[in-house]
């Protein structure tokens, strides 16, 4: 799937990184909390968040994280999507739910992230 098609389905707005949406995903992750991202995810992942914050753009580059999509109609403020356009992160804000969109990409084939195994 690409950005573009991820923007499509979940009815949103490109804020940054229009020339980016024909760069591909592999899986997306819906979370308000970093730790959990920081432990469920991947590259080429797109990141589905109501949580407007700095720390999600550093968590999101950490992790090379393709695209976010705020749910919810958040939108971050300018400093965010500069810092966003800067490291290379294509910022989406949408009207649905996080568990909406959520939903809307897993039902139109993009998968979720796999739980990691556990440690023995």
């Amino acid at each position: 799937m690409t950005i573009r098609e991820v923007m499509e389905i979940v009815e949103g707005k490109v804020l940054v990184g229009e020339d980016r949406l024909d760069d591909p995903v592999d899986t997306a992750c819906g979370s308000d909390l970093m730790s959990d991202v920081l432990a469920f995810v991947k590259e080429r992942t797109v990141l589905i968040t109501g949580l407007i914050n700095p720390h999600v753009l550093r968590t999101s580059e950490m992790l090379d994280i393709t695209c976010i999509v705020f749910s919810r109609g958040k939108l971050p403020s300018e400093e965010m999507l500069e810092m966003a356009d800067e490291i290379g992160i294509t910022v989406i804000a949408s009207p649905m739910t996080t568990y909406t969109a959520c939903g809307e990409l897993y039902i139109h084939g993009l998968p979720g992230t796999k739980k990691k195994p556990k440690e023995v």
